[in-house]
């Protein structure tokens, strides 16, 4: 299956470097472009791809308000494609809330091309959180010097058994479902089918927005 791509960024020559690179890939097809949030919103309402490949600061619309507005749709039913967001920093607070509204993860704009690829790849098939242990320092970092504004949301962790908890608890520090399994001592598909249980009972979208819940909630805590 092609995966289809829209690229977003206010400089030109980033995106047709981006579009390049991908269109070369066998699987990868860029349906689309944009300069700014607003143009992306209508961009993706009539191309329907299934990553958005959106920068974090631009005029105008900025990337924050258009995954918000790509991830939570106004028409019930419409549309939703996964948001990966591009930054030139690795602790950026725009990034932050992004991860929070439901956007699928961060790259760096400096990374190689292989890991942008890849990227893209692994968003497509549901995954989150490229390069977690970068994620992890950045949710860290906001979690300790800019709290959110909470509604006691350990009353939501309540509905998932010890072992789903303690699941939740390894996926906010970085592991990888391999790891995790490892560490358990359980068969990957195991942790798998514990994963989609947790982001059933919580509400989640997916592994980014497990984490931001899990130092959100005081289930992990930063430097711990």
């Amino acid at each position: 299956m092609t995966i289809r791509v829209i690229i977003v960024d206010d400089q030109a020559m980033v995106r047709a470097g981006f579009a390049a690179l991908l269109n070369a890939q066998s699987d990868i097809d860029v349906v689309g472009d944009a300069a700014d949030g607003a143009q992306a919103l209508e961009v993706s309402g009539a191309s329907h791809p299934d990553v958005v490949l959106m920068d974090v600061r631009m005029p105008g619309m900025d990337g924050l308000e258009a995954a918000r507005r790509l991830l939570e749709p106004a028409v019930p039913g419409a549309h939703r494609p996964k948001v990966l967001m591009l930054t030139t920093f690795d602790v950026d607070d725009y990034v932050y809330e992004a991860l929070r509204a439901g956007a699928s993860g961060f790259l760096l704009k400096d990374a190689p091309p292989a890991d942008l690829i890849a990227a893209v790849r692994v968003v497509a098939a549901g995954e989150a959180l490229l390069a977690p242990s970068v994620t992890r320092r950045l949710i860290e970092e906001f979690a300790r010097n800019k709290p959110a504004r909470r509604r006691d949301p350990k009353l939501r962790l309540n509905g998932l058994t010890p072992r789903e908890t303690e699941v939740l608890e390894l996926i906010a520090r970085g592991l990888s479902n391999q790891e995790i399994a490892g560490g358990l001592v359980l068969a990957e598909q195991t942790v798998k089918t514990h994963i989609g249980r947790i982001l059933a009972k919580l509400g989640l979208r997916d592994r980014a927005q497990a984490v931001v819940l899990a130092y959100e909630s005081g289930l992990v805590t930063p430097g711990q």
